[in-house]
């Protein structure tokens, strides 16, 4: 009777968490799609914007880089705010702001409107996804969080395999129509929608489990029995700044992000130095290991779930992405050989993307986890300004693309290291 009455509660568990990944997954993976192509979009209007506008490759680097500046900045106080007024509110207006803002990257006409644009879609989009991430810990258990983040983080490289077909798509169809330039279309269809999912999240995101009108009395209770006691892990904000553990944290996830941004941002301009021209050409090759990383992503997310492992799961691909990273370097000029490597480089840097997320959310428990993680994504995002600025400054100077991309494998490799040397509290 008692295996009997365990199979069907499981069976019965099983049933809430798909009405809650049903309720909450689909439209957290829309939207994050969307803030993703938002930022790697820049990448693919380098290939016409440039030479309209009249700017270097280091002044690109430093516009496409100066996104995280602004980010960074507000990051804390919004993740702050964040458990006070609701995820639901939040993300709303995050997405309203930054969804304006980057349909008004059409009117970008010098190297001054590009960076103060760039900056500005920064700000308003900053506490998106270190909300996200704390918005999930209020749903899910430890033990789910690995696939639940492959999930949600999955849109990201989906953004680029839609993103880059739809991004070349927009400027080589509609580029001089109605006297505007193909660039300048692709931020504003781009652009808009967000604005209308920012609406949608309004009306139909539920701020926690026990707001969920769908749930029963006793389905919340269990669920929050699963996701345990909601006593903060630190006595407030001012105790996470002086935990140093958050800062290892921040600084694997910098290494990570760099390695990330430099593939994203200048993925287009390695393809045309391999001898690739056409537009669509290009979209279409930038999504192949955007592929790849969503299957990655997944495979790696639920082996660390069922051996409830993290560091390993983190720490392995990331030093593998490296060197794959290094390869792809090398071998610029050699198409498919670049385009394998820099694939796989891709998949597996996101793949330790993923995993690591997990561990920030085993650490730090409570309301103060939403500033604790936004603590660590506001430190690793200076990866996002520092390797895009520093390609371009490289390229710039040498003319060497190769040389660009090393000081990204150099970080990405110290990166997986320090992973290596995050042991969770059961290891400890």
């Amino acid at each position: 009777m008692s295996t009997l009455s365990s199979a069907a509660l499981s069976h019965g568990k099983r049933a809430v968490y798909r009405r809650i990944d049903l309720h909450v997954l689909p439209l957290l993976v829309c939207c994050y799609l969307f803030a993703y192509l938002d930022r790697i979009n820049i990448g693919f209007a380098k290939l016409q914007m440039q030479s309209d506008i009249g700017i270097s490759d280091a002044a690109f680097g430093v516009g496409a880089g100066i996104f995280f500046l602004g980010y960074m900045l507000f990051e804390i106080p919004s993740n702050l705010l964040l458990p006070r007024l609701g995820a639901r509110k939040t993300l709303s207006r995050i997405m309203v702001l930054w969804g304006l803002t980057s349909a008004a990257m059409m009117f970008v006409h010098d190297v001054h409107s590009f960076y103060i644009l760039r900056f500005m879609l920064g700000v308003f989009e900053a506490g998106f996804a270190p909300g996200m991430v704390f918005y999930l810990t209020c749903w899910y258990p430890q033990a789910r969080m690995a696939q639940v983040m492959a999930f949600v983080m999955a849109a990201a490289p989906l953004g680029g395999i839609v993103g880059a077909p739809l991004s070349t798509g927009i400027m080589a169809l509609l580029s001089g129509a109605h006297g505007l330039a193909g660039w300048q279309w692709m931020f504003l269809l781009e652009g808009l929608p967000c604005v209308v999912l920012g609406v949608v999240t309004f009306f139909c995101l539920d701020d926690r489990i026990e707001s969920a009108r769908w749930l029963s009395s006793d389905e919340k209770a269990s669920l929050l029995q699963d996701i345990g006691s909601r006593k903060a892990s630190h006595a407030g904000f001012r105790d996470v700044c002086t935990d140093g553990r958050v800062y290892v944290m921040a600084f694997a996830y910098f290494c990570l992000i760099c390695g990330i941004y430099a593939v994203s941002f200048w993925l287009p301009t390695i393809l045309k130095s391999g001898g690739v021209s056409d537009l669509m050409t290009i979209g279409f090759l930038s999504a192949i290991p955007y592929g790849l990383a969503v299957i990655a992503m997944w495979v790696i997310g639920r082996s660390s779930d069922k051996r409830m492992e993290r560091r390993w799961h983190s720490a392995v691909p990331a030093m593998v992405g490296a060197v794959a990273l290094a390869v792809s370097a090398f071998s610029i000029g050699s198409l498919w050989l670049s385009l394998g490597s820099i694939t796989l480089a891709t998949a597996l840097t996101w793949a330790a993307y993923t995993v690591f997320w997990a561990m920030p959310s085993e650490h730090l428990k409570g309301d103060v986890a939403a500033g604790g993680i936004a603590l660590i994504n506001t430190i690793g995002l200076v990866g996002g300004f520092i390797s895009p600025s520093i390609i371009g400054w490289v390229k710039s100077a040498t003319g060497s693309m190769q040389t660009a991309l090393l000081p990204t494998v150099a970080l990405l490799m110290v990166g997986a290291c320090v992973l290596a040397l995050i042991r969770s509290k059961r290891e400890a």
